[in-house]
């Protein structure tokens, strides 16, 4: 016989860590704030060509060595060009750049710079906010016809929880967001509601079969049952994120914390939120029973 893990035992303890880690995401938000990259504060593009493949590593070193800390580099098409991005308008930058790299010994040319304006950034901040807004929205639509209003509700509620966690993380510590951290959301989004449905649809095949077991008893047996899916899903997954956490570089260091803190938050609230809600707002075998429509009898002779 299999044991069932009894998950909703300690909700409450579980809602008081829940409460207590949000509001601490939500503090770093309103205190610290994002560190919004050039992708939404704008700020000035250098093309470089070098002779030889280039080193990011080094380049990265060169130009932190020369005052340009926050420098981005990245490969641009072949190995042999390079973009720098950094904050500043100064029409001077890209020869700047381009002399003190030269003097760490490398050769290269400037093959392009330009200037990416504040406004363009705010263009992208507002449509990936709205972008993130419209996904929830489309979660709770799905779910509310797919099952019940209250399972919408715990979905969304899990997903805004993952969402703010990862927010929190990234502003505590001033991760660079831009916008492959919103991309990174937006795949948070999706694999959390993945794994939610998982536990839904288990619980709502559960009230068919366990017609005398209470509502609590029945998310302790459906969480038990897909434990074992969603643990090789979800370590699976962080292995994954991990590599490319160590290995991928700076490029993609805010992306992979960001999923990283995202998809273990959404294993989490898949569990001890989106169940919990469940329980608050009493879901009940007849919630799923769809209304009979009464068809009219006419008694006339």
């Amino acid at each position: 016989m299999n044991r069932t893990i009894n998950f909703m035992g300690v909700r409450n303890i579980a809602f008081a860590f829940t409460v207590l880690l949000t509001l601490l995401s939500l503090g770093s938000l309103f205190t610290k704030g994002l560190n919004l990259g050039l992708d939404f504060t704008g700020g000035t593009q250098i093309e470089l060509s070098y002779e030889q493949p280039a080193d990011l590593g080094n380049i990265r070193s060169q130009l932190a060595g020369a005052g340009y800390a926050d420098a981005v580099v990245q490969s641009f098409g072949a190995t042999t060009d390079v973009v720098v991005r950094m904050q500043g308008n100064d029409p001077d930058l890209g020869n700047k750049v381009a002399a003190a790299l030269r003097q760490a010994g490398e050769q290269l040319e400037v093959k392009k710079v330009e200037f990416v304006g504040p406004q363009v950034g705010e263009e992208l901040r507002d449509q990936g906010g709205l972008g993130l807004l419209l996904a929830l929205g489309g979660v709770m639509l799905y779910l509310a016809f797919r099952f019940q209003w209250k399972f919408g509700v715990g979905a969304i509620i899990s997903l805004i929880h993952d969402v703010i966690v990862t927010l929190g993380i990234l502003s505590f510590f001033q991760i660079t967001f831009d916008l492959t951290v919103m991309a990174a959301l937006l795949a948070i989004i999706g694999y959390s509601l993945n794994d939610t449905i998982v536990v839904f649809d288990r619980v709502r095949e559960n009230f068919r079969v366990l017609r005398k077991a209470t509502l609590i008893d029945n998310i302790n047996i459906s969480t038990t049952q897909t434990l074992l899916r969603t643990m090789a899903t979800s370590i699976s997954t962080l292995l994954a994120i991990g590599a490319l956490l160590v290995f991928a570089g700076d490029n993609l260091f805010a992306f992979s914390v960001a999923l990283f803190v995202g998809v273990s938050a959404g294993t989490y609230s898949s569990i001890y939120i989106a169940n919990v809600v469940l329980v608050w707002l009493d879901l009940t075998v007849d919630d799923l029973i769809p209304p009979v429509v009464e068809e009219e009898v006419d008694e006339r002779p």
